[in-house]
């Protein structure tokens, strides 16, 4: 995956904001992250980094950086919030109301049936995030089992 620290940087320059340190670790902690991280997780990662950071701060920059389109708030369920970087790159989730799992698919056509729908009713899309709640193979499995 590319630095997303310039990328970063560049949207934040553009709202009169700099990169501070505690920006860029919590952008670096989530580019290397697989899957969504809460902000406790942030918070924990970013210590092993920085003993100062405060879990204040890291809601304080993950706000700054939402208002910037760096990163993306989910809510994937109904305790917490997770974030990822904004790639903006059309993927959409897959949430199991069971287990929680959740699983990134690719929503070309989510956007492609967005894009339609704006046209018919002179609309233009600016952005589409798709979650999609059920159940996933292995809960319907044991769900199956226990009927």
């Amino acid at each position: 995956m590319e630095d997303q620290v310039p990328l970063s940087e560049r949207y934040l320059k553009t709202m009169g904001r700099r990169m501070t340190p505690q920006r860029r670790l919590v952008v670096d902690i989530l580019s290397q992250a697989e899957g969504h991280l809460d902000a406790t997780d942030i918070y924990e990662r970013g210590r092993r980094q920085d003993a100062r950071l405060s879990l204040a701060t890291v809601y304080r920059t993950l706000n700054i950086l939402k208002e910037a389109g760096v990163v993306r708030e989910l809510h994937l369920d109904d305790e917490h919030h997770h974030y990822e970087l904004d790639h903006q790159d059309k993927h959409s989730h897959l949430i199991c109301l069971s287990c929680g799992r959740v699983i990134e698919v690719d929503s070309t056509a989510f956007a492609e049936a967005a894009e339609t729908i704006g046209q018919l009713y002179d609309f233009r899309i600016a952005s589409a995030h798709v979650e999609l709640t059920g159940y996933c193979a292995d809960c319907r499995r044991k769900q199956e089992m226990t009927d």
